[in-house]
């Protein structure tokens, strides 16, 4: 592009020994339209990356913060305690013969009295796992242990089972009953468990 000459004005028609008066006219600064494209460019996508990244945070989908991980919490449980000052009924909640009196002579060897285990059928023949239930929290130590003496079982707390001091009444005084019931699940049975279907 050829350069121009200004445009002549009464300045430049002072003599030379005056020196510089007045305005004077600056260079033509020549702007490269490249960079004025680049910079626009460049300040659209920092604009844009910024408003995504706000709108993000701002609705919870990124967090500056790591989140926690989850900790399993244990449940504490008694410790197992053999303790045959309870007495002991045993049902049979399989269609299966003859599993709560093998299950009575267990319990009987692990050094229950025979005379405070009681066998017999529960009102069902599907039960799943075989349970050990009893009924106040201060039992569960004896539940857990009546469990590794018979090899194994769940122990549940739930009065279902427990027999009522007053038959015309549900309430139960448990300074005087100390019972565990033990209902035998299909688990114990020939043929196990059921498996889950999927």
């Amino acid at each position: 592009m050829p350069k121009t000459s200004p445009t002549k004005d009464r300045f430049d028609d002072l003599p030379a020994d005056h020196g510089r008066i007045g305005a004077h006219r600056a260079e033509n600064p020549r702007i490269r339209g490249g960079l004025v494209l680049l910079w626009s460019v460049i300040a659209t996508v920092v604009l844009v990356a910024l408003g995504v990244f706000g709108t993000m945070l701002a609705t919870g989908r990124i967090s500056l913060t790591p989140t926690p991980e989850p900790t399993a919490s244990v449940v504490p449980t008694a410790e197992p305690v053999i303790d045959t000052s309870y007495s002991v009924v045993v049902l049979n909640a399989t269609s299966q013969n003859g599993l709560a009196g093998a299950m009575r002579d267990t319990v009987i060897a692990a050094g229950w009295p025979a005379d405070s285990v009681i066998d017999g059928d529960a009102g069902s023949n599907d039960f799943p796992q075989t349970t050990i239930y009893y009924a106040f929290p201060q039992d569960e130590g004896a539940a857990r242990g009546l469990a590794q003496a018979i090899g194994g079982a769940v122990v549940q707390l739930s009065d279902a089972y427990q027999p009522a001091d007053d038959p015309n009444t549900a309430d139960v005084d448990e300074s005087v009953v100390k019972q565990l019931v033990i209902v035998i699940g299909l688990d114990r049975t020939d043929a196990g468990a059921p498996s889950a279907t999927p």
